[in-house]
């Protein structure tokens, strides 16, 4: 359960920085729109995300692994359009930059937070 709250603080400090570092991108509401965007970030990334890696799974081994980042921008998208706490501004620039930006940021957090996630 520890691990779970850890990855989905992780998630959220990499929403506040891609929403820092981008201007197409926002999240409103706070510290509880970030708690809430993350979390609803990852329930769609469980279940979306899944059947969308899938089904493009010839295209992402075609490409090396480079179409994860078009399925995150997706994702993105989606965890948009479903919360008014998440503001993107265009698809092309925008989601694809967040999703490139949270995917270093997510895992520099994960690093940094190695110690705490395995006590």
């Amino acid at each position: 359960m520890r691990g779970i709250l850890i990855r989905w603080l992780i998630i959220a400090l990499a929403f506040a920085f891609t929403a820092w570092l981008l201007g197409g991108v926002d999240v409103s509401g706070g510290v509880w729109g970030y708690v809430w965007v993350s979390a609803l970030f990852g329930i769609i990334n469980v279940i979306l995300g899944s059947i969308l890696r899938l089904i493009s799974l010839p295209l992402t081994i075609l490409t090396l692994g480079l179409f994860l980042i078009v399925i995150n921008a997706i994702l993105l998208e989606v965890t948009d359009a479903i919360t008014g706490d998440l503001t993107i501004n265009s698809f092309f620039w925008d989601a694809i930059w967040a999703s490139i930006i949270m995917s270093i940021a997510t895992v520099i957090l994960e690093y940094a937070f190695r110690g705490v996630r395995r006590r």
